[in-house]
């Protein structure tokens, strides 16, 4: 199912539930209810939690939009360091040169398509990903430099593999979802609350009353969709992608 379709089923089925509600408790109502003698105390606490879930709701969209901005950064920093050690080997002997250049070649065409779609599919990283990025690190560190150039470019290059095996580790870190249970609990919990506080205000069947409160509904469930679909960088809504890889390595996955 399309998550654009999920999003508007949500939506939808917010409004309804609160139009339900509405609907119903007009006609269980008593003759002599009086919608305006609503007490300021319930007012005031209605405003407040509103303020206070709002606050909340921003903060979890700025939470999981900042996780999924620094898993770019991580793919960005590893098809950066992979792209570095592609360069940096021109100064090795061809033989040499060409080994590190095929197993790197090798490794981001594992990356791009196989391990992503391992990535979004199951939330975790390859083992042949592992593999084959320890292969460069041996290509590289088991080479023995034989001038002084070779041996200027020698620890740049480890520098690289390094920044590259760490920004992997990073990405592999960054597959799960960044909130935790008790935290959606806590965004469930609040949404009904605070959607179940405007019946506390008793509001009236009017069109204008009825339709604000369904809108309002569907907001929230709109902010949650959005949560939840930032929460995994790499397989949900507007992902992390491997562009950054195929920019450098315009061959890869072909």
């Amino acid at each position: 199912m399309s998550e654009w379709l999920v999003l508007a089923l949500a939506m939808a089925a917010a409004a309804v539930v609160v139009l339900v509600v509405t609907f119903v408790r007009h006609r269980t109502v008593s003759e002599d209810d009086d919608p305006s003698d609503t007490p300021d105390v319930i007012e005031y606490m209605t405003m407040m939690i509103g303020v206070v879930y709002a606050i909340v709701l921003g903060l979890a969209i700025a939470g999981v939009w900042e996780a999924r901005g620094v898993a770019e950064d991580h793919v960005q920093t590893e098809a950066q360091a992979l792209h570095e050690i592609n360069e940096r080997v021109r100064v090795y002997p061809p033989d040499v040169r060409d080994r590190i250049r095929a197993d790197v070649d090798a490794y981001v065409d594992h990356v791009v398509t196989t391990e992503w779609k391992t990535m979004s599919e199951h939330g975790h990283v390859t083992g042949r990903g592992t593999e084959l990025l320890h292969r460069v690190r041996q290509d590289v560190t088991d080479y023995e430099p034989r001038t002084d150039f070779e041996a200027q470019a020698y620890q740049p290059l480890l520098d690289q593999v390094t920044a590259a095996d760490t920004a992997r580790t990073a990405r592999a870190d960054s597959t799960a979802p960044t909130m935790p249970g008790v935290v959606w609990f806590g965004l469930i919990t609040g949404a009904v609350v605070t959607v179940g506080l405007i019946f506390a205000l008793q509001i009236r069947r009017t069109p204008r009353e009825v339709i604000l409160a369904g809108l309002f509904a569907s907001l929230i469930a709109f902010l949650l969709f959005l949560i939840w679909d930032f929460d995994a960088p790499y397989s949900r809504g507007i992902t992390a992608t491997a562009d950054p890889f195929l920019a450098h390595f315009p061959g890869a996955g072909k």
